[in-house]
């Protein structure tokens, strides 16, 4: 196996980990186990925990922004664009431990740079561009500043990983985010908007029953 594969590997198998557990819980040789491969093989790519993590983070935001930017692409307009991120931000949220960014914030500063460089950049400007569309296009209130929603947007984003709000032995994190995330469309939305999503949401609920596998009855 090439070198480049090695790490890749090693940056993947840690991104499964620390999605599934948190970062702080997995260790080198938690790592090392579920991959196959030495401890040895581990430092010849990664000085440390802290560098992998870090590596790892900036892959993972590589990859979700390229998610992102085929969701932002081609929209029918902004209330498709959100519907679409919901249903991402849904199916993210189930693969990801409650404790995961807790654990980058407080013991990882180089990899928590990196998340609030892609927060305060490339998630704010892209939530700030689909409100003005949104207005434009009258599916959102005019009377709605965008930069305070941006901003208020990241800030709750954050508050659902927050254990002393919700605490993960009584909530669900994909079913806070979801939650959340449907109250800031609402609040956007003049009813024209409001009706929009609904449709969008029923659609995208029939489409999902009529695909789902049939299972023949056997008499």
């Amino acid at each position: 196996m090439e070198e480049k594969d090695t790490k890749d590997k090693i940056l993947k198998g840690a991104e499964v980990l620390f999605m599934r557990y948190g970062v702080r819980s997995i260790s080198m040789d938690d790592i090392a186990r579920h991959l196959s491969v030495s401890k040895k093989t581990l430092y010849q790519h990664f000085a440390d925990k802290d560098e992998l993590v870090t590596m790892v983070s900036k892959s993972h935001m590589h990859s979700d922004r390229l998610e992102y930017e085929q969701i932002t692409k081609n929209p029918e307009n902004a209330i498709d664009e959100l519907h679409k991120i919901a249903i991402c931000l849904k199916r993210d949220m189930e693969e990801m431990n409650p404790t995961l960014l807790h654990d980058i914030q407080k013991f990882h500063p180089k990899a928590w740079a990196i998340w609030e460089s892609y927060k305060s950049e490339y998630i704010y400007n892209s939530i700030v561009r689909n409100i003005k569309q949104g207005i434009e296009d009258g599916h959102f209130r005019a009377d709605i500043n965008p930069h305070i929603l941006a901003a208020k947007r990241l800030g709750v984003i954050e508050m659902c990983f927050d254990e002393r709000v919700f605490p993960s032995s009584k909530f669900n994190l994909a079913e806070v985010q979801t939650q959340v995330f449907e109250h800031f469309v609402y609040g956007l939305t003049t009813d024209k908007g409001r009706k929009l999503y609904q449709k969008y949401k029923e659609n995208y609920i029939n489409q999902t029953k009529t695909n789902q596998p049939k299972h023949e009855t056997i008499l």
